[in-house]
């Protein structure tokens, strides 16, 4: 099978997906703090969420799942309403641990042992992930509908790519992450990231709820 319908479409679905998912959002920081603070038993279960569920969404989009949403906004804000307040719930939380901090530092000798249970991780990324309109807009809808404009013999080459973009982009930041431990080995680190985070959260949650 020629390059031309195999190699280029996978590498413009793997620059395509990387575009969208690179930029800092609410799953993102999670994942830093998250990368930063657990063992590998809490995030390669987490990443592989992530990346599975990005699998999933851009699979369906392209199966013709983006036009269904569309039709759907009652779905839609119904989303819009809880993911919002889910955000403002955890930006509340971070900018109470930046104003109040708990003395939070990384032993960086034992980071790994940072008591999160997997069940909590696991249930923060799947909020993060399917409670953000923004991950159904850009994967079912926008990468969905870039897929279905491919010629039928590389569509799915370039799905492929778009999907492999996830996959590295999780897993680097997430395993990434773990070079950071010195830096958070001091508790003004982590200040700092919380108020960022809380920041982050609370602006995300408030267009949220503008965009009803």
């Amino acid at each position: 099978m020629p390059l031309a319908t195999t190699l280029f479409p996978a590498l413009l679905g793997l620059g395509t997906g990387m575009s969208l998912i690179v930029a800092i959002g609410a799953q993102n920081a999670y994942l830093l703090r998250l990368g930063v603070s657990a063992g590998r038993r809490v995030m390669l279960p987490a990443v592989l969420f992530c990346a599975v569920s990005d699998a999933v969404l851009i699979t369906a989009g392209t199966l013709g799942v983006g036009a269904l949403i569309q039709r759907a906004p009652v779905a839609m804000d119904v989303v819009r309403v809880v993911g919002a307040g889910f955000l403002l719930v955890y930006g509340f939380l971070a900018a109470r641990r930046a104003i109040k901090p708990k003395g939070e530092a990384l032993a960086v000798e034992d980071a790994p042992a940072r008591g999160i249970r997997l069940g909590t991780a696991i249930a923060t990324v799947a909020a993060f992930t399917w409670l953000n309109p923004h991950a159904y807009l850009d994967t079912v809808v926008f990468l969905g509908s870039i897929a279905s404009q491919q010629a039928p013999d590389a569509r799915w080459w370039w799905v492929g790519g778009a999907i492999v973009a996830s996959f590295v982009w999780f897993f680097s930041l997430g395993f990434g992450a773990r070079l950071l431990r010195p830096l958070f080995a001091r508790p003004t680190a982590w200040r700092v990231l919380d108020g960022a985070t809380a920041a982050m959260m609370i602006a995300i949650a408030a267009e949220l709820a503008l965009q009803g």
